[in-house]
């Protein structure tokens, strides 16, 4: 089953792009003969026209038609038919089009495979086909081909097999985003994107097939600001030249077989970096101190590897994170090593399954905008404090598999979380007595609550 993402995906290019080009293109008088029957050999294809024959009419100006747009110079320009219920194979007449720029077909039924033409095409700068029911490969271009003016490529979220390709970006001189994420492709990462294409900037492979190692030759693309390759069958290690891509806001390799240490002297050099998804692979060793040097930090995702050590104080001064996923590591010591003050916007802290030691840090209660707080399986111990009670939007708390005492005291402070939904505290507060009714007066908004394994005594509260 496909993914339907939408990984908070970075595709500013993409949109820039499209805003670029409407603006270039604008209604006009006319259009050819020839164009015409391009697009109505295109109509002519489809199963499901979404209702376009009312409106796509031999005789009548096929500028004024729905999702055709012409340029100054009378020639169709951008076809934008993006969710109109279409289904049926692309036609590959589409590729006559002289002037086409635009091309979006994106969130619809189309199926059969990609024409060679678009790819190829001598004028088309923007080609979108995501969210489709299109299959089979792509396929390489010839050696000899020309370049190519394509900018933005989107096949993402349809059904593409086959070695992904390798020389087809040879001749994409102009190329800045490429979304071939959520398909089927196999192979390896090509090597050359940035070797022709001096302003490469968005690449997404995720939720694919591909194995073998991460090319060295992405450390080239200077100006490479996405890497997603993300849920795919990836191995080795992080490459020393990746380092060298400076521009890079999102790296996510999350949910490969990757292994290696983080090497702090070279992560310093990503310092633009908002998202780092390194989660469910096989890292190990500890967190470098100088994580802390990545001041952008939104983003950081280590979940489900062989870390270990202490977390870093120096985590401290990446000031405006908002999701931190640690869980299912080996990381240990005293939380307290970190000034959970320091983050105004964290929303999302996940240690699950650790080795944590010691209590829970005061300073974590100053994360006023706090969602989501998981320390389970830890080894915590201690109660709960008062101020627990400040995170107001706290929603999700689970504390369950720790060594937590008293709960009375619980369950009257978290009461005042009054956007609690999931409470999950169990196997901790060993043979306790549950408080009397009157102790406990709130949860209005509880969905979901765990006391398991506590061997708890008396009654449960009304």
């Amino acid at each position: 089953m496909k993914h339907s993402k939408k990984e908070k995906s970075p595709m500013a290019s993409l949109r820039l792009a499209f805003v670029l080009l409407i603006s270039l293109v604008s209604p006009t008088s006319s259009c050819t003969q020839q164009e015409k029957i391009c697009l109505l050999r295109f109509l002519a294809g489809l199963s499901q026209d979404g209702g376009l024959a009312a409106s796509w009419r031999d005789g009548e100006d096929c500028c004024e038609w729905e999702g055709v747009t012409c340029g100054t110079d009378r020639a169709v320009a951008g076809v934008s038919l993006a969710s109109k219920s279409l289904e049926g194979n692309i036609s590959e007449s589409l590729g006559s089009l002289d002037g086409l720029k635009l091309l979006d077909l994106s969130h619809n039924s189309l199926s059969g495979c990609l024409p060679r033409g678009l790819v190829s095409s001598p004028s088309i700068v923007v080609l979108d086909v995501s969210f489709n029911r299109l299959s089979g490969a792509l396929h390489e271009l010839p050696s000899s081909t020309p370049p190519r003016p394509l900018q933005v490529l989107n096949i993402s979220s349809n059904s593409f097999t086959g070695m992904f390709p390798s020389t087809i970006w040879e001749s994409m001189e102009n190329l800045i985003a490429l979304n071939g994420s959520n398909n089927s492709f196999t192979g390896q990462i090509p090597t050359h994107f940035c070797n022709g294409s001096p302003s490469f900037a968005v690449l997404d492979l995720s939720y694919n097939k591909l194995r073998g190692s991460i090319p060295r030759g992405l450390g080239d693309c200077s100006v490479l600001r996405v890497l997603n390759a993300g849920y795919n069958n990836l191995s080795g290690t992080l490459p020393d030249e990746l380092f060298r891509a400076t521009s890079l806001e999102h790296l996510s390799f999350r949910n490969n077989e990757l292994h290696g240490v983080l090497d702090g002297a070279h992560i310093i050099n990503l310092g633009n970096l908002v998202t780092l998804n390194l989660g469910r692979n096989n890292f190990s060793g500890k967190l470098p101190d100088s994580i802390g040097q990545l001041k952008r930090m939104e983003e950081l995702y280590f979940d489900r590897n062989n870390m270990s050590g202490d977390l870093p104080s120096a985590l401290s001064n990446c000031t405006n994170l908002i999701t931190v996923d640690f869980k299912s590591n080996k990381f240990s010591g005293e939380l307290n090593k970190v000034d959970f003050s320091n983050f105004p916007n964290l929303t999302t802290l996940d240690l699950l399954y650790n080795n944590f030691t010691g209590t829970i840090p005061e300073s974590i209660y100053s994360c006023s905008k706090l969602i989501a707080l998981r320390l389970s399986a830890n080894n915590l111990h201690g109660q709960l404090s008062p101020k627990i009670g400040d995170l107001k939007h706290l929603a999700f708390l689970s504390l369950a598999f720790n060594s937590f005492v008293n709960i009375t005291n619980a369950l009257h402070i978290l009461q005042n979380c009054r956007q609690l939904t999931i409470l999950l505290i169990g196997d901790n507060f060993m043979a306790e007595l549950m408080p009397e009714d009157d102790i406990i007066d709130g949860f209005q908004n509880l969905q979901v609550l765990d006391i398991g394994g506590c061997q708890l005594l008396g009654n449960m509260p009304f």
